[in-house]
Formats: structure tokens, C-alpha cells, sequence
């Protein structure tokens, strides 16, 4: 039975609730899985040996991602590298099929140029517009985004455009790179 972490940051709740779907979908495939947020303290007790992989996500807003997260790969970029690993971004840019895809996704491609750690797989998972739980600045912020690219700009809008049974296959997906590790 494989144990997998999985680390994450999330702004608006919607990460971590992705986060915990993975996790679920972990466990009810018979291994072990643990969830820790980024901006929890008790980081810093992880017992990485006790891990045979771990998946580390974040959203993006704004176009960049949280100074926590790379604060976090930096710290523990040896420990991130030492098993098999994965990094999921979740944004809303993904919303459209071909942004899925990583080199089509320049907030992918953002992290991987700043990031100290290079991670071993990658995952674009598309977000959630959600104008009225978000601040009045953000919602006129992306809202204005959104125009420019042609997504939604009313300010009643909560769409979700997580394809769940997508977030499954990969938790599945992440337990198999254990056992590809395991065979090369």
C-alpha cells in the first residue's frame, strides 16, 4: 500500500477541494494519502521518508502564483525531488481545451521557468469562476480579464469548470508513478 502527500495552496477554497478529491480518490483505491495546505504550519513536521510520492498544487490569480509556493519548493525542493512527484496548477485560463495542454499553458510555463524545482510530471487542472464569494476588486479585476479573453464577465457568474472525473484519472495517475518508479 503506497502513501501519497498531497501539498497544496489555495486562495479561494477551490484548490483545496481539489486537493481532497485527489486525496479521496487515493484512498479509495486502497492506498494512504495525507493533505497539508502550504500556509498550515505543521509543513515543517512532514515526515517526507514516510511518503512513496507526493503532488504539490496551486492556483494561479492574477496571473502568478502565491509567494508561499515558491517559498515552500525552495525549502523543500531535495525533499519534493527524492520520490516521484507531481505539480498541478489549477487556473481558469484552462477553461478552454488547448490551455491543458503544458506548453500551451504560460501559468504552467511560469512556474516551471521560476521554480527551483522541476517537477517530474505535471497537471493542468481547469479552475472556478466564483464572481460574488470573491472581493469587489478581484471581481472587477477578472472580470476584466475575462472580457479580453472571452470568458464570462457577469458579476452573478459561478462556474465551475473542474472536470471531476479528469481530477480522478489523475489521482490515479499520480499513485502510478509510484510503481513507474519503481520499475525503471
Amino acid at each position: 500500500m503506497a502513501k501519497t502527500l498531497v501539498i497544496y495552496y489555495s486562495r479561494g477554497g477551490h484548490t483545496a477541494q481539489i486537493s481532497r478529491a485527489i486525496a479521496e480518490q487515493i484512498v479509495q483505491s486502497g492506498h494512504q494519502c495525507d493533505v497539508v495546505n502550504i500556509l498550515d504550519n505543521n509543513h515543517a513536521d512532514i515526515d517526507w521518508a514516510s511518503y512513496d510520492a507526493v503532488a504539490l498544487g496551486a492556483c494561479v490569480l492574477y496571473g502568478s502564483y502565491h509567494k508561499s509556493v515558491f517559498e515552500f519548493v525552495t525549502r523543500y525542493q531535495a525533499e519534493l525531488s527524492s520520490k516521484p512527484n507531481s505539480f498541478f496548477c489549477v487556473n481558469v485560463v484552462a477553461r478552454k481545451p488547448e490551455k491543458r495542454i503544458p506548453e500551451n499553458n504560460k501559468y504552467l510555463q511560469k512556474f516551471i521557468e521560476l521554480s527551483p524545482w522541476t517537477p517530474q510530471d505535471v497537471k493542468i487542472i481547469p479552475g472556478k469562476v466564483n464572481y460574488p464569494s470573491w472581493t469587489w476588486y478581484d471581481s472587477l479585476a477578472i472580470r476584466l480579464i475575462m472580457k479580453m479573453t472571452d470568458g464570462p464577465t457577469d458579476p452573478t457568474t459561478v462556474i465551475d469548470y473542474t472536470d471531476w472525473d479528469d481530477v480522478k484519472v489523475y489521482a490515479n495517475h499520480v499513485v502510478s508513478l509510484i510503481n513507474s518508479e519503481a520499475v525503471s
